[in-house]
């Protein structure tokens, strides 16, 4: 589990797992009435597709970094994003009966019926939970008070969600903050005066929450207002401005009984290190066992269509900044090692792309041999793409944040390449932008997040003309 505990979510550690449960039966619901519908299968001929189906939409769905009381995500209303998770679920149960050899036992209009009903019953679920969290936040005597103290620009944020958004629950009042007015524009809240203030207002007036920021104003302008709350029946809670250090991204944990805020950090400990690494044995295995025919075959055009070896090797920087060996099929003509040691890049028409290194690039097919660094362990099948160590060294002094991909295995696909920031990296804007969706990655990894990267790469990749 780690060296920490996480309290973010510690008064709703059981959402999670609860609409895990809701949605697995939903699932599982739907698939018994597509047996009933075709008259010729019975339900329990399909008791191995819903044990499957159970336990991977379980997984999948009681992430419970993807729901909060106050977010409207615990119902995953978004359409398109249930498909993409269901889509994710059903792959997993096809691929449980290619391996046990079973799919010729169950009838293909049952499993296309589920397939095409169960994002609508699902949805149907997403609605019904919204609709009761929204009754249960908004019924009377049920909205909370709010008042802030030191408005920093996460503060503002916090309080326009509460105004925006009737499923939260919450009426902000207004702020006390010693500046007259925002910075930044949003919706008017009245201030309520300055921060020295807020102590007689609190002694006459009554509310239930208080948000303090905590790093906007000086200490010595908060302390007198929080010893204050001490003689309230307030909530308390504390707001770190995050822009104050260029952080885009704080949670909170425990470390040795002593309250931390995490401004970067790996996903993978413990337990979630330990299933990314079973997933991506299992993955790669399977997929180096099934397209070692096609790999055979790309070796041997490599091989007639130029002179050299089958595998370029090439250093790259892996987990924790360290040097790896990444191998990929050869697809250029053999060069003499440039004098200054600088790697260039591959552009469209590259004369020394061959005829056929060509093809395998535009299909990705190059990459094929990166799946035996993923057995080995210096590779993820899903992870920021490894760059090239002198690229790395340039692009470090010029993108804020740039190691923090480093923080986790890199991969054969990832998340900004699935997004359109694949091939070269011609400008210094594209390698911002490549950043910014590896550091998304790695902040809201979820095994559900990897499934449908690979399901993703997968329908793009022989399309894609980024490539060459």
């Amino acid at each position: 589990m780690g060296f920490y505990s996480d309290k973010r979510n510690h008064q709703t550690a059981w959402l999670g797992p609860l609409v895990g449960a809701v949605y697995a039966l939903t699932i599982l619901l739907t698939l018994e009435l597509c047996v009933a519908l075709y008259q010729f299968a019975e339900f329990t001929t399909f008791n191995f597709v819903a044990a499957v189906a159970g336990i991977a939409s379980f997984i999948v769905f009681s992430d419970a970094r993807r729901y909060t009381i106050d977010n409207r995500a615990i119902t995953l209303h978004d359409f398109p994003a249930i498909v993409r998770l269901w889509s994710g679920i059903f792959f997993v149960v096809v691929l449980a009966l290619y391996l046990t050899k079973s799919a010729a036992e169950f009838s293909r209009v049952v499993m296309m019926l589920w397939l095409l009903c169960t994002p609508f019953t699902l949805t149907l679920t997403s609605l019904l939970c919204r609709w009761l969290v929204l009754r249960m936040n908004t019924a009377k005597g049920q909205r909370r008070t709010a008042v802030f103290v030191g408005f920093s620009e996460d503060a503002q944020r916090l309080s326009e969600s509460f105004q925006t958004s009737p499923i939260f629950g919450i009426t902000p009042l207004g702020y006390f903050d010693n500046r007259q007015t925002s910075d930044r524009m949003g919706l008017e809240l009245p201030r309520l005066g300055r921060l020295i203030d807020a102590i007689e207002w609190f002694e006459n007036n009554k509310v239930d929450m208080v948000f303090v920021g905590l790093l906007q104003a000086r200490s010595s302008d908060i302390a007198p207002v929080v010893d204050a709350l001490h003689d309230s029946v307030a909530s308390v809670y504390f707001v770190p401005d995050s822009t104050l250090f260029g952080l885009g991204h704080i949670q909170y944990a425990e470390l040795a009984s002593t309250p931390v805020l995490v401004a970067y950090e790996t996903p993978f400990l413990g337990v979630t290190r330990f299933l990314k690494r079973f997933v991506d044995i299992v993955l790669s295995a399977l997929i180096l066992l099934l397209l070692s025919p096609l790999m055979l075959a790309i070796a041997a055009g490599v091989k007639l269509s130029s002179p050299g070896p089958v595998l370029f090797r090439q250093m790259r920087y892996g987990v924790g900044g360290q040097q790896i060996m990444v191998s990929k099929f050869r697809s250029m003509r053999q060069q003499p090692p440039s004098i200054d040691g600088e790697v260039v890049q591959a552009t469209v028409d590259d004369p020394r792309v061959t005829w056929f290194g060509r093809l395998i690039r535009r299909t990705s097919l190059d990459e094929l041999p990166q799946f035996f660094n993923v057995l080995q362990g210096s590779m993820s099948i899903v992870g920021p793409r490894p760059h090239a160590v002198e690229h790395n060294e340039l692009y470090r002094k010029q993108v804020k944040g740039y190691m923090l991909r480093h923080m986790v295995k890199p991969g054969i696909t990832g998340w900004a390449q699935i997004n359109g920031l694949r091939g070269q990296t011609d400008t210094l804007e594209k390698m911002q932008r490549r950043i910014e969706f590896d550091l998304y990655y790695i902040r809201h990894w979820s095994l559900a997040l990897d499934f449908r990267i690979i399901l993703r790469t997968v329908l793009i990749v022989l399309k894609d003309r980024h490539a060459y």
